[in-house]
């Protein structure tokens, strides 16, 4: 490893970056609840809620982004802001390599698990229903194989490189590798080649929606590295001023790279084409970079706590959410209550639903207890 490289593992603040755990909580605020919790708070002031505000806060149907659609992206690069601060935090504690590795093997074989558990039949028990490689904790796993073995084995230039490569290397395989008796080039929701490489290799235990994994694995790890980047950025020696110009610069990058690569690679998020990964990496830098500016720069703490409550324990809340019907508890409180409240009761529904799972995290929070996987 250079000494570019090596600089940038010793460099390192002693102090956890309230942004990063905040901006994760963000992230989770929308996969808990945020998203009824916001259209019920707008509809009581407009009637009807606005459409572009419910477009937003919806999946496109395939090409095109928008605010909902970088949820899952953010989930990765979040998770790849961290990854500098680990790998680092390990190098300094003198455990062993061989330790290292078992915990890396069996963070990657928990987060498979719960994504399966999640998202992938495996709680039904139905050997025909399994399906292998469907959800976002599943593709945070793959791109945190390929992000923890390119920081420990490549300087910063060839993380960089290797990076470029995966994005490149992604949107040549699905422009210019034929589709066995349909050709190249296709970039359809049920013809790319991406797709036909799940059902190849997953055969009977594919996801049986237009959203791909095994290749798409090249992205998500593409993602995670800009996620990685950034941490980079945040651990380095520079001044504040300094840290908070590079994430706006990378943020500026990603999003004229993306836009200008979508006119022939278009952005698509159910196939994670390399423009919508450059394009919501850019987003993603921006809010950390805004996140950064406001709580660590500012001082401004006080308004991002309830953020930072979920942000700390992120992965339980996801599963939690995914496993568990938090309004049903709500209901045994209020559910008689809001039917008579019209558009307030909606309100309130909303608001009982984002704020069971958050008050078991605030306990969680106040013991000290932190689920890491």
């Amino acid at each position: 490893m250079n000494s570019q490289s090596l600089a940038m593992n010793k460099a390192a603040p002693t102090k956890r970056l309230a942004s990063v755990d905040a901006l994760r909580g963000f992230d989770m605020f929308w996969i808990v609840g945020g998203r009824q919790f916001v259209l019920a708070f707008v509809a009581l002031f407009v009637s009807p809620v606005p459409e572009q505000l419910q477009l937003q806060l919806q999946h496109v149907p395939w090409e095109g982004f928008v605010a909902w659609d970088l949820i899952m992206p953010l989930f990765l690069f979040v998770s790849g802001v961290a990854l500098p601060f680990s790998i680092s935090k390990w190098r300094g504690s003198g455990e062993s390599h061989y330790g290292f590795y078992l915990r890396v093997t069996r963070r990657l074989a928990i987060l498979w698990i719960l994504g399966m558990a999640v998202q992938g039949n495996l709680l039904d028990w139905e050997f025909d229903k399994i399906r292998l490689f469907t959800n976002t904790l599943q593709a945070i796993a793959a791109g945190y194989l390929f992000a923890v073995v390119f920081l420990l084995t490549l300087s910063l230039r060839g993380q960089v490189v290797v990076t470029a490569a995966l994005l490149l290397g992604y949107w040549a395989i699905l422009v210019l590798v034929p589709i066995p008796n349909k050709g190249a080039g296709l970039l359809e929701p049920w013809e790319n080649f991406a797709l036909y490489f799940d059902e190849l290799v997953l055969g009977r235990f594919v996801d049986r929606g237009n959203y791909t994994w095994v290749l798409s694995s090249m992205g998500f790890a593409a993602t995670l590295m800009l996620g990685v980047f950034a941490g980079h950025v945040l651990r380095s020696d520079s001044s504040e001023n300094k840290k908070l110009a590079r994430l706006l610069v990378f943020a500026a990058g990603c999003l004229a790279g993306g836009w200008l690569w979508s006119y022939w690679f278009p952005i698509i998020k159910h196939i994670w084409t390399s423009s919508m990964n450059l394009w919501a990496g850019g987003w993603c830098f921006l809010l950390l970079a805004f996140f950064y500016w406001v709580i660590d720069m500012k001082g401004y703490r006080k308004w991002a706590f309830p953020l930072v409550v979920l942000g700390t324990n992120a992965i339980t809340v996801y599963v939690a959410v995914h496993l568990f019907d938090f309004g049903l508890v709500s209901d045994v409180f209020i559910g008689n209550l809001t039917p008579r409240l019209g558009v307030f009761g909606e309100f309130l529904n909303a608001c009982g639903a984002l704020l069971v799972p958050w008050l078991i995290l605030l306990y969680m929070y106040k013991k000290k207890t932190f689920i890491r996987v």
